[in-house]
């Protein structure tokens, strides 16, 4: 019971399917329907052995449990109903977004929700944190998701644009999903903002097709969600087979984010730091130093580390390591490629330094950290 109709259930059918591509397969029944939809009547007459349920409600858990059915809950609207669960991190989906537009000079931030959503809670939660951990506040707007519930389109555009209206500029805004993006877009259309340039805007979900029609394209976080309905595949072929699991949470790691031209800026209003910037988010990964900084963007050494101090606040040999170790970081998690070659891409000529580099700014290994990101992070 996996809603067909988002990118989010789509490819968590994809994970689904490629995990019984490679083991037993199943006699598989799946209906087409949308996120939210009740259970179907069909349910209570069924013969199975197994569910993977994205729809869960307290009264169905309690009939879930009577069922004796091997279940899976891939529910992010209700809190633990007693089944084996796996999530995507949306704590984490909020501090990458976060990260995304602090790294692109932002002070000023707002996030765009749904009202008494568990899912969009937590990820405003994980983005507030780590806003305040570097030192700024994040102001806020909600209104009701479920279309019933809704106010008419007009209504609540105007209910964001009034709220967009009061933020400082420029401002970086996170959305809750790819849809809130877009409603946040459409908002700063009929402000006027220039979009970058007054506000970054950076959703969840990366769907490409959402994101492409929005104007200007949008920038996504992109969850694990293929990962997750891999494993939760491999979960009921355990429960199902009378293992017994380990019935904390699970929480997957987002993969990281797909820069389209929504954020595709830096809010500096210095034009040498931000040409200087740049240059090292473009070449730090060829082995760039400090000294082609200086030959790129012609100012003294000095000026360039107050400026870098002021506008990120770290030196320019520190936003070079920032950006070697954020790649590095990602190809660790996505790919299995090895230490030297990973070195190579991210501009350290040997794959000691790299090592001692990587362990003195995240605290562990390469890989130390390749394992953690392959394991499924639990939180009880």
């Amino acid at each position: 019971m996996v809603e067909t109709a988002t990118i989010y259930g789509r490819r968590i059918l994809h994970g689904i399917t490629r995990y019984l591509r490679s083991h037993e397969p199943w006699s598989v029944f799946l209906e087409q329907h949308e996120l939210g939809a009740d259970p179907p009547p069909w349910l209570h007459r069924w013969k199975g052995q197994g569910l993977i349920t994205r729809v869960m409600t307290e009264e169905f858990a309690a009939w879930l449990k009577k069922s004796k059915l091997a279940v899976v809950d891939l529910n992010d609207r209700i809190g633990n109903a007693g089944f084996s669960r796996i999530n995507s991190d949306d704590d984490a989906i909020g501090r990458l977004a976060a990260e995304h537009l602090l790294d692109r000079g932002f002070r000023s931030f707002g996030f765009c929700g749904f009202t008494h959503e568990l899912w969009a809670d937590r990820r405003r939660a994980g983005f507030a944190r780590r806003l305040a951990d570097a030192g700024f506040e994040c102001a806020g707007f909600d209104s009701p998701w479920v279309m019933s519930r809704t106010a008419s389109w007009e209504r609540q555009q105007e209910q964001i644009t009034t709220w967009l209206a009061g933020l400082p500029r420029p401002v970086g805004l996170f959305a809750c999903n790819d849809m809130r993006g877009q409603h946040v877009l459409d908002a700063c259309t009929r402000l006027g903002w220039s979009v970058p340039e007054e506000a970054a805007v950076v959703g969840v979900d990366d769907d490409a097709l959402l994101c492409e029609l929005c104007d200007p394209p949008l920038s996504s976080v992109i969850p694990s969600s293929e990962r997750l309905g891999y494993e939760a595949a491999e979960l009921l072929d355990q429960l199902m087979r009378g293992e017994v699991v380990d019935a904390a949470d699970r929480f997957l790691p987002p993969v990281g984010v797909f820069t389209r031209q929504s954020t595709d800026v830096l809010a500096i209003d210095d034009s040498q730091t931000a040409a200087a910037v740049r240059f090292i988010r473009e070449q730090a990964c060829q082995g760039a130093s400090v000294a082609d900084v200086l030959r790129a963007v012609p100012q003294s050494r000095t000026a360039l580390e107050r400026k870098f101090r002021k506008y990120l606040g770290r030196s320019p040999q520190g936003e070079i390591r920032n950006v070697q170790i954020k790649r590095a970081r990602q190809l660790l998690a996505e790919t299995d490629l090895k230490l030297d070659r990973i070195a190579e891409l991210t501009g350290f000529q040997h794959p000691e330094y790299l090592s001692v580099v990587f362990k003195r700014e995240t605290g562990q290994t390469p890989g130390q950290y390749r394992r953690s990101a392959l394991a499924a992070p639990k939180r009880s």
